[in-house]
Formats: structure tokens, C-alpha cells, sequence
């Protein structure tokens, strides 16, 4: 499987995709081909990321796959990783029984195997944006991995309780995290702009180390999400899926499942009141603006999503220069508008609403009492929308994306549903509370760049 650059296509393998993370143009790869074939049963969560690995990741040796999905299994419950229950008339993935609480885990305990082959014993530094869920995924995913050392950059304000915790608590001497003085687009443009620099990366490589990256922009990330939405589709048959979306990467995974051959109809944006994605996938128009907003599902307080220029790739027939014109559009003027032909392929399969903080408390509590499902307030927002917008309908399944446990938001479940409800945490959350803070390294969004010379 060879892979292309969204905006100037540059060749790279599957390997070289995953050790350079962002392309050289400073757009993000894709494969440059993908065939849908009728889908296999999968037994389970192995089987089908096994399906998706030979696929997308073939250039990968067969035993780094297996290893890659061994360490995965061993990292979730034995039996159903990412069981799908019913309530409230809809299907729910439950993606957040891995050691963090969230879906992030399914990929992040499967990255740090390829990276380590990609980088074939050279020294990588791994720098993370996140809002609240990636950091500490990416933490647990790499944390001891021999000739690795990840950078976590968090907002210092917005994440949950249990979400600081998780990142200011471990102790391995390769992992670090580092809030920031601002949010998570802030985080995201500074880490983008460094791997974009020449200065950085030759002072990086002076030092035998090379810059790589945890979050969705590498395909290290996004190929191993596409696993689950293929044994859902294995399950129920067609369905249409309902995603709480804030960088897109998830959605897309959901989008690339399709394009295999899993029978998904439309693809429904849940936002919070950071509501660009449901704007965009209503209007074609992707507009971030200047609006602001921490709510109670911090995972989602996103402005400036990467994953979109992988789609926008894809809905314009895989041009190059349109997505650049695109990027350049966003990058000067601050928003872009899709061409005619690319709107209709967006309005045809994208659906989105939204879900003010309120309504999602309030959701939260309707789930409870009408279907004894206790949701996290990301996969409440979920459906609320879904709610909202009819689903399921049209005689198939709606399938929501169930992205954390509220176990993570102990606020907000608080607010929603009283005290006592979340009385019995996991072992794993429930020691957080007694462990000391070793990661304590606050900065200014100007002091990203000291930040990671100083890791190098």
C-alpha cells in the first residue's frame, strides 16, 4: 500500500508514514488507493484489525501486525474488547474499556509497536497535542518503550479532573506532559509548526533523534480505529453511525471503514457548542472563527480539526492543488469553502448537529432514567443528536460511538445525575486520587518550541 500527501503528493510507505507522522508539505498521507471487498465474519476486535493491518498497513512484516494486535488484546478485557449494547432504541460501541477510559487506547496500544519497527533503532521523540484524552493514551502506550520518549502538550485549563490526573501522574522516565497556557488548537498549531520546521528537525537529528507524532495526523493512529467500525458492520449489517467528532479523526476512521467495504450509510457529526464539523458537513463551508468555548465535554472543545484535509482529499478525487488552495484559503482568509461537486459528495453521506452543555447533562439523565444507560457527557452529545436528527430511520441500525467512560467526568456526572452514581471507579481511576503529581511543567503556547528542545 503505497500512501500519498494531501497537498503536494508525496510517495511514502505505510512505515515511513508512521515515523514521519506529518508529510514533508505539512499535509497529512492517505492511501492512495483503497478497494472495498465483501466483508469476512470477524470473530473479534483481532480478527478485524487483522483485516484492516493486511490492507492499509501490508508494508509492515506480518509478525509486527500480530505483535501490534497481541499487545492490543492485552491491554482490554478478555472476550468482547469493544462490546456493542442496546439502549434507548440505538446500538452503542462501547470503545473505552482500555486503561485510560477512552477509544484512544485502541490505537495508542498498537502505535508504539510500528513506530518502534518504523524507526528501525533510531531515537524517536513524540510530541502530542490533546484536549484531554490522547496525552494520557499516549503516556500509557508508550510509557518504557525502549528509544521512545513522548511530549504531551494540555490545556491547563478544561480537562476533566480525571483526565489531569491521568497525565500529571505517571512516573516512567520517557513520558512527560506539559500543560499549556491555552487550548488544544493552540497546542496543535505550535506541535504542526515544529515538525514543519527545518531548524527543529535539524537540531533534532543533531542530537540523534527524530520528531514524530501520537496524534491522528499519523497513520499509525487512524488505520487501527477503522478495526472496530469493521466488526460492527460484521454484527449488524448496514448501519448508519453517529460520532462525537472534535479533531475528526474518529468519523473518518468510521468513513475509511466504508471505503473497505463495510456497510455504513451516513456518517452523523455530533459537536458540542465548538460546533465547526457540524457546521461544515451542513454547509461545506469550514469556518472556526473566533468563538471559544470550554464545555463538559473537553475532548471535544476543537476548533481547527487535521483529520478534515484527509476527507477533503478524498471528496475531490484525490487533487492535490484543490486541497492546497483549500489549506492556503484557511491559513489566509481563516475559513474555506468547498467546490459544488465536492458539497454534493459531502451533503450525500455527512450528516450534523449539536448539543448545548445543558442538553447534554440533560441527555445524560434521559439515557439513565428512560434506558439505565450511563452515558460520559462526548457520547451523550452523541445521542442527543442522533435524537435529534430521527435516527435510526430508514430501516437500519444507528450505531453511536461511545468514546469514553463516565468514569473519566465524575464532575459532570455529578451535575447530571447526583452524587452516588459513579460510587464503585475502576481500580485504575480510583487510585489516581492517592498518586503524587510528577508532571507539573506549566508554559506559556510561546514556550512549546524551549519545551521540546529541552526534551531533545
Amino acid at each position: 500500500m503505497q500512501y500519498v500527501s494531501t497537498r503536494k503528493g508525496y510517495r511514502a510507505s505505510a512505515v515511513e508514514t508512521v515515523f514521519q507522522g506529518l508529510a514533508p508539505d505539512g499535509g497529512l498521507y492517505v492511501p492512495e488507493s483503497v478497494k472495498s471487498e465483501e466483508l469476512p465474519v470477524f470473530p473479534g476486535l483481532g480478527e478485524a484489525e487483522d483485516y484492516v493491518l493486511k490492507r492499509l498497513f501490508g508494508d509492515f512484516p506480518e509478525k509486527v501486525r500480530c505483535e501490534a494486535i497481541a499487545r492490543l488484546l492485552s491491554r482490554f478485557p478478555e472476550g468482547d474488547a469493544v462490546p456493542v449494547v442496546e439502549a434507548g432504541g440505538m446500538h452503542i460501541l462501547e470503545l473505552f474499556h482500555g486503561r485510560t477510559g477512552a477509544f484512544k487506547d485502541v490505537a495508542l496500544s498498537m502505535l508504539p509497536v510500528f513506530m518502534r519497527h518504523s524507526a528501525g533503532g533510531r531515537r524517536v521523540l513524540v510530541l502530542t497535542a490533546t484536549s484531554g484524552d490522547t496525552g494520557s493514551a499516549a503516556m500509557q502506550g508508550f510509557a518504557g518503550v525502549d528509544g521512545t520518549a513522548v511530549a504531551v502538550f494540555f490545556p491547563n485549563t478544561g480537562t476533566s479532573r480525571i483526565q489531569r490526573l491521568q497525565m500529571t501522574t505517571p512516573a516512567d522516565a520517557n513520558v512527560h506532559a506539559i500543560a499549556i497556557r491555552g487550548n488544544f488548537d493552540d497546542a496543535q498549531a505550535a506541535v504542526k509548526r515544529i515538525f514543519a520546521s527545518k531548524a527543529m528537525n535539524d537540531e533534532a537529528k543533531a542530537r540523534n533523534v527524530f520528531l514524530s507524532s501520537a496524534n491522528s495526523i499519523n497513520t499509525g493512529r487512524l488505520v487501527p480505529q477503522i478495526g472496530y467500525y469493521m466488526l460492527a458492520a460484521s454484527r449488524l449489517g448496514e448501519y448508519d453511525v453517529v460520532v462525537p467528532s472534535g479533531n475528526f479523526g474518529n468519523i473518518l476512521a468510521a468513513y475509511y471503514a466504508k471505503l473497505l467495504g463495510a456497510k455504513i450509510g451516513t456518517f452523523v457529526c455530533a459537536s458540542n457548542v465548538n460546533d465547526v464539523l457540524a457546521r461544515f458537513v451542513k454547509t461545506g463551508v469550514y469556518d472556526p472563527g473566533d468563538k471559544f468555548t470550554v464545555t463538559n465535554s473537553p475532548s471535544m472543545d476543537i476548533r481547527k480539526s487535521s483529520n478534515v484535509e484527509r476527507l477533503l482529499w478524498i471528496l475531490n478525487d484525490g487533487d492535490c492543488d484543490e486541497v492546497s488552495r483549500l489549506m492556503d484559503d484557511l491559513a489566509v482568509k481563516g475559513r474555506y469553502e468547498l467546490n459544488d461537486k465536492a458539497k454534493a459528495k459531502l451533503f450525500a453521506e455527512f450528516k450534523g448537529g449539536v448539543a448545548t452543555p445543558e442538553e447534554t447533562e440533560a441527555e445524560m439523565r434521559r439515557m439513565r432514567d428512560e434506558a439505565g444507560y450511563v452515558l460520559d457527557p462526548h457520547t451523550a452529545v452523541a445521542t442527543k443528536v442522533a435524537r435529534d436528527l430521527g435516527y435510526p430511520k430508514a430501516g437500519r441500525k444507528v450505531l453511536v460511538a461511545a468514546t469514553a467512560t463516565p468514569y473519566k467526568f465524575p464532575e459532570t456526572c455529578a451535575k447530571a445525575f447526583g452524587e452516588g452514581v459513579l460510587a464503585d471507579p475502576p481500580p485504575s481511576f480510583r487510585d489516581l486520587e492517592t498518586l503524587p503529581i510528577v508532571q507539573n511543567k506549566v508554559v506559556d503556547v510561546a514556550g512549546i518550541d524551549e519545551a521540546v528542545r529541552e526534551l531533545l
